[in-house]
């Protein structure tokens, strides 16, 4: 296994030029404006930035046999194209509208532009590492300024349905839902290194991004999460004794911060925290199935924001995909979309442990356990939002693993041609 500054430049300084289009280009990639609509022209551009950036995909036309595209490329096809025609005929979209409903997914191209630009600029791991890190830091720092700064009077207690106001307050008291994925990358990148060299810094920086997760965005699926990804990340750094030892404490643990506050209320059925909504939601869905085997297996489709018709009167109720999480997505896109999409992610997880036997990184690991973390919180907070996360991701695996081959392979063309020469000198 090479360790992580082995790898092809990464012992080597910072390149200004490679760290400035990095940290331009991530927050869409990473579709950190793809639902602050507080924030109009970067939201805009979020929306179109899947198709804006497919252009950089023509690198790929170079290195046809890279891992993994010819999955996400059929993935895409299939969930965008099939629900699109399942819409037709359940709900009398045309097909142009009801690929308009299919723009949530338009990120999983990130995979194809993002591994383009990636091949093209060549950064190190360490650029990588310190582009991510930096927008992490920026995260924490930014939410810590807005909780300080913000008058109370810029939380909205009433907003419409389907909306998510930076700032909002509700039963849980005033949130600022701020995009985390930058952050949770950068928390579970210092828990690794805490778990790696015992070093405080790293505990006491992780621990600071689960504070403000906890206290200040409030968001139930992050904190289960973290605390699941923490949980699996402790139990495989430590000895068989002390593995013990945490398999009788973690339950504990879990339980006492499962009493705290607004997450107490998780397991509720009250009508204060959206479950009859979510209950309706999953009674239609269900019913609209029925008993007929194609539209369990291929989805009915949805209808598209775009149109006159909407899911609310349709159904007659309040009607909302989302909520209802995995029965959503099989909804929309049938037992074999659903199977697409958590293949999607599983082959995340699994290709980073083929590339965890070739180089040793904590950054890359950061980003596998955000992986698992959407895995875990899949049942909370539905995959098909956020596509881009994963995409880009798999991209920076796939990356490393091409420069890796690369490499691999001018050093044995070096050493061959070398001992050619030896043996002519002979």
């Amino acid at each position: 296994m090479a360790p992580e500054n082995s790898l092809p430049g990464t012992g080597e300084p910072l390149r200004p030029a490679v760290m400035a289009v990095l940290l331009l280009i991530l927050p869409f990639f990473g579709q950190s404006f793809h639902y602050m609509k507080d924030l109009l022209p970067f939201w805009a551009l979020s929306k179109a930035f899947p198709i804006l950036s497919l252009p950089l995909a023509l690198v790929l036309f170079r290195y046809p046999r890279l891992p993994i595209l010819r999955q996400i490329l059929l993935t895409s096809v299939w969930l965008i194209l099939v629900p699109s025609f399942s819409a037709i005929y359940y709900f009398s979209q045309d097909f142009f509208t009801g690929v308009t409903a299919q723009v949530k997914l338009l990120p999983l191209l990130n995979f194809f532009s993002f591994l383009g630009l990636l091949i093209y600029l060549r950064p190190s791991l360490r650029e990588l590492t310190v582009a991510f890190v930096i927008w992490g830091v920026v995260t924490y720092v930014a939410l810590i300024l807005l909780w300080a700064l913000v008058p109370q009077a810029w939380y909205s207690a009433v907003y419409a349905f389907g909306s998510s106001p930076l700032f909002s307050i509700d039963s849980r008291g005033n949130r600022i839902r701020m995009p985390m994925y930058f952050g949770m990358i950068t928390l579970f990148y210092c828990y690794r290194r805490f778990l790696d060299d015992h070093r405080l810094r790293w505990l006491a920086g992780a621990f600071v991004g689960f504070a403000l997760t906890l206290w200040v965005v409030k968001t139930r699926a992050m904190v289960v999460g973290i605390a699941g990804v923490v949980v699996i990340n402790s139990f495989l750094a430590v000895g068989p004794l002390k593995r013990l030892v945490l398999m009788l404490a973690a339950p504990l643990a879990l339980a006492g911060l499962f009493s705290f506050g607004y997450l107490s209320s998780m397991f509720s059925t009250d009508s204060s925290t959206g479950f009859d909504v979510r209950w309706e939601t999953a009674s239609k869905a269900v019913n609209f199935l029925g008993v007929d085997p194609v539209r369990w297996l291929f989805g009915v489709g949805t209808i598209s924001p775009t149109s006159s018709d909407s899911l609310f009167s349709f159904f007659n109720h309040f009607f909302f995909l989302a909520d209802i999480t995995w029965l959503g997505i099989l909804f929309e896109y049938g037992l074999i979309g659903a199977g697409l999409i958590l293949l999607y992610e599983v082959r995340g997880v699994l290709f980073f442990h083929r590339l965890k036997q070739r180089v040793d990184s904590h950054f890359l690991g950061g980003l596998y356990d955000y992986v698992v973390y959407v895995i875990l919180i899949s049942n909370l907070y539905p995959p098909t939002l956020t596509p881009g996360e994963t995409a880009i991701i798999l991209s920076i695996f796939v990356y490393v693993w091409h420069r890796l081959e690369t490499e691999e392979a001018m050093a044995e063309t070096s050493s061959a041609l070398d001992s050619m020469r030896a043996q002519e000198q002979e």
